[in-house]
C-alpha cells in the first residue's frame, strides 16, 4: 500500500499524521484497530497473522533490516 493511501486510512480513523513516518502511521492504526503494533518490529520474524493487511510490507521491511544488522 502506498505512503498516501495509508495516510487516507489513518485519516478516516481520526489519526494526525502530520510528520509522522510510514511505520509510525501504521503502528497508531494498529493500535486504534486494538491490534499489537507490531510492524517492522522482531515480532514479524515469527509472524502468524497471515490475513494482516500489513504482513507482505512488514516483512519486507524486517528482511531489509536483517540484511543490514
Amino acid at each position: 500500500m502506498d505512503f498516501n493511501a495509508i495516510r487516507k486510512m489513518a485519516n478516516t480513523m481520526n489519526i494526525n499524521t502530520y510528520r509522522m513516518k510510514k511505520v509510525d502511521i501504521i503502528r497508531a492504526i494498529q493500535r486504534e484497530e486494538n491490534n499489537i503494533e507490531c510492524y517492522g518490529t522482531e515480532r514479524a520474524n515469527n509472524c502468524n497473522e497471515l490475513t494482516c493487511l500489513w504482513r507482505d510490507d512488514c516483512l519486507s521491511v524486517n528482511h531489509k533490516r536483517n540484511i543490514v544488522e
